[in-house]
């Protein structure tokens, strides 16, 4: 594979020193459209990375929200970040190479990794790469990582567990990456939380809500949603994104790292007592929400699971960027869903009391024929 002359973009308002991005620079290309057109064109059939969401502009009472939020939360999510960093430390050592899954996993990969630099003094190369459901993960930059690093271990790192498409993607991304290259990976995704039961190298498998979800860019690094479009992307190119510098003066993206990370000191005891006795749990992924969504779909005719995007993260996304059918809500005076509240009254979207699942809350995304009309 010498033949990828693929380096990291200079993109995105990270440092450099936090993350590099093993992306194809797409900022100069027009990719958005309206998010009812662009819906309309998925689910007749184009892939859903071919194209952008228009980003969402929240109003100032949101960003309050997701600033209240996330100082609420700082302690419980710097200790699910610490427990997981626990763990990856000590399976990996001083070979672990953080590599975290765009846009979701990135803030999550640079809280990990100075994690593990505060707690052990060791700086551990973090990549943000591309995986896209259905196209796979991004090889060209596996090889870059590979060669740049060839006693190095991979862990891949994302934000949260859904139902777990992206888990069984990576899953069936690591066997082909085998099969052709002979190299075995490390399929087992480390996440924040793991509502979905879809991982055994998670911070909580509660549905809980991780700030980082409430944003899009502007809490990622000013970085698009991955793109795998053959227009722009060729076969030796990495995946590609936008940065979005004219975000610039609405970025929290480093302020959100910073306020997390500040916390470190006050958990790390704990999360290295958790982390020690997770060695002796016997803890297994077993998909369990997909019962739930299996449910869901039966009762309310839902022609594809791939509508039904459960848990306070994917819930968000819905809003953020898909059409919104309706919200199931398991218990509306929770905490973690005052945000959604919001931006389902914003948007008029319907929100139902479902008591009867796993998950905080489910969001529903409209078919086609309901848009239309």
């Amino acid at each position: 594979m010498s033949m990828i002359t693929n380096q990291p973009a200079k993109m995105g308002s990270y440092s450099e020193d936090d993350v590099l991005f093993l992306l194809k620079d797409l900022s100069s290309i027009q990719l958005e459209d309206s998010t009812v057109n662009r819906e309309m064109r998925v689910q007749s059939g184009q892939h859903y990375s071919e194209s952008l969401p228009i980003e969402y502009q929240p109003p100032k009472e949101y960003v309050d929200l997701f600033w209240s939020t996330a100082n609420d939360y700082k302690s419980k999510v710097a200790l699910c970040v610490g427990i997981v960093a626990e763990q990856i430390y000590r399976n990996k050592g001083n070979q672990a190479i953080l590599v975290s899954l765009a846009r979701a996993g990135t803030p999550v990969g640079i809280l990990i990794k100075r994690y593990i630099k505060f707690r052990y003094g060791i700086s551990l190369p973090h990549y943000s790469v591309s995986i896209i459901r259905d196209r796979g993960i991004d090889e060209n930059a596996l090889h870059y990582i590979l060669k740049n690093h060839p006693e190095g271990n991979i862990q891949f790192v994302d934000g949260w567990t859904g139902k777990g498409a992206i888990s069984l993607e990576l899953t069936k991304a690591c066997g082909e990456f085998y099969e052709k290259y002979h190299i075995q990976l490390d399929d087992q995704l480390a996440v924040i939380a793991d509502p979905g039961q879809c991982t055994t190298l998670f911070g909580t498998r509660e549905d809980f809500l991780i700030p980082s979800a409430c944003l899009n860019s502007t809490v990622s690094g000013l970085v698009s949603r991955t793109v795998l479009n053959t227009n722009y992307i060729g076969k030796n190119d990495f995946h590609g994104a936008k940065y979005y510098r004219e975000l610039l003066p609405s970025d929290v993206s480093n302020d959100f790292i910073e306020l997390i990370a500040g916390e470190f000191s006050a958990i790390s005891q704990e999360a290295g007592k958790t982390a020690l006795q997770k060695v002796y749990e016997e803890l297994n992924a077993e998909f369990a929400g997909m019962q739930d969504v299996k449910t869901i779909q039966a009762e309310y005719e839902i022609g594809s699971t791939n509508y039904i995007k459960p848990g306070v993260g994917e819930t968000t996304r819905v809003l953020l960027r898909r059409v919104p059918w309706k919200i199931l809500m398991r218990d509306p005076s929770s905490p973690y869903v005052r945000h959604i509240l919001m931006l389902a009254e914003e948007k008029g979207v319907e929100v139902e009391i479902y008591p009867r699942m796993n998950y905080l809350c489910m969001g529903l995304i409209k078919s086609v024929k309901e848009i239309s009309k």
